[in-house]
């Protein structure tokens, strides 16, 4: 053990203020990484729920008929070899016309292979509100093409989609069920969603992999007679994630304001126990040690100190996000948050970084008061008997 350790050890911080500010701050600043990483967490599994981390589809439609892919592209397989592509999935698409008693709504008939088995659907909560069909019951719904055609639909489930508004409502149905209902065979589909491997879920990744999918496609010769565009969920929804980084810019204000806090407040508890121990310094000095030895007993206590608080506010934090995860006690309006409670998410990388960065702004700041140290003159302080 270093001098300065064991010097450090013998000495008492008596700032209980700065050391409950400590925990606080970091309290506040655990919750906000948390919190901000649960919102970005659950809106992406959202996005991709509806359209998939990149969405391949028709260029454009021509005449009345419904816009189709290849259910396999010639590039699939040098698409799947791309670093983060987890799997690409076929989708199907039909509008339809819900109807129940006199209340009728449109909707957007979404087939994929997770879905139910033959003819049944899980229907949005908001479609549930608006024409009064729950689970267990027959939905039918009307179909506009050449000719008219029904389906009665069970539905099995209700589902709450992060984009859920009356003019985009998702009825997810058989992947089957809705290319008959387009009259295709298993060969076409609508689109195909690519999803990716959670390190790949940020915007920078997920255009690259947009763009080196663009550039495959562009290479083969598929017979898709429309066309085949590729478009990210970044630049299908940027209001979204316009929303997340704003949301980000917040919690960096949070982790510098309550950095900020909690150094002053131990800058003050610091300097109370300069003052209180200026015999102890003028002491050290007399002995031999330096400046910088002295500052570093005092950096020491005050490290300690942070070091607890840090723990403490980390411990609150992580009892939260478990209470909060479990319970959902907080609740949030879905319509402008997207989630309708308070979503918590502990990425423990994001967490140490976190905490890191606080502890080393902290401590730096605690250089200031250790200036003083420089003006005790032993000779003032120490006397002699």
């Amino acid at each position: 053990m270093s001098p300065e350790r064991f010097i450090s050890a013998k000495l008492k911080f008596q700032g209980n203020i700065a050391a409950i500010a400590i925990a606080v701050s970091f309290l506040v600043m655990i919750l906000a990484v948390t919190v901000s990483s649960g919102f970005r967490h659950s809106i992406r599994e959202g996005v991709a729920a509806m359209t998939g981390d990149i969405r391949i589809y028709p260029a454009q439609s021509v005449g009345s008929d419904q816009p189709w892919i290849p259910r396999h592209l010639e590039a699939e397989q040098a698409i799947l070899a791309i670093p983060g592509v987890r799997s690409l999935e076929p989708v199907v698409s039909r509008g339809g016309i819900v109807k129940n008693g006199d209340v009728i709504h449109g909707v957007n008939i979404k087939g994929t292979q997770r879905a139910d088995s033959a003819l049944c659907v899980s229907i949005p909560a908001r479609l549930r509100e608006i024409t009064g069909v729950g689970p267990g019951e027959e939905m039918t719904t009307y179909f506009v093409g050449e000719r008219m055609r029904v389906r009665k639909f069970h539905v099995t489930g209700v589902h709450r989609d992060i984009l859920e508004n009356d003019d985009n409502l998702v009825v997810r149905a058989n992947l089957a069920d809705v290319q008959r209902l387009n009259g295709w065979d298993s060969t076409r589909v609508s689109s195909l969603e690519v999803m990716l491997e959670e390190p790949y879920r940020n915007p920078g990744a997920e255009e690259a992999v947009s763009r080196r999918i663009g550039e495959l496609l562009s290479l083969s010769s598929d017979d898709a007679p429309y066309g085949i565009s590729v478009q990210s969920s970044v630049r299908a929804y940027p209001q979204v994630f316009d929303w997340l980084d704003l949301l980000d810019f917040n919690v960096l204000f949070i982790l510098i304001l309550m950095t900020v806090v909690a150094g002053f407040n131990m800058i003050s508890g610091l300097l109370i126990m300069l003052l209180r121990n200026i015999p102890t310094i003028g002491v050290l000095k007399t002995m031999g040690m330096d400046n910088r030895g002295v500052g570093r007993v005092f950096l020491h206590v005050g490290s300690s100190v942070v070091l607890k608080g840090m723990a403490v506010g980390n411990a609150l934090a992580l009892l939260f996000c478990l209470v909060q995860g479990v319970f959902h006690l907080i609740p949030l309006d879905a319509a402008n948050y997207f989630v309708s409670y308070v979503p918590v998410h502990v990425d423990i990388v994001f967490i140490l970084l976190a905490d890191a960065t606080a502890y080393a702004g902290i401590m730096l700041l605690l250089l200031i008061p250790t200036l003083f140290i420089s003006r005790v003159d032993p000779a003032k302080t120490v006397k002699v008997n």
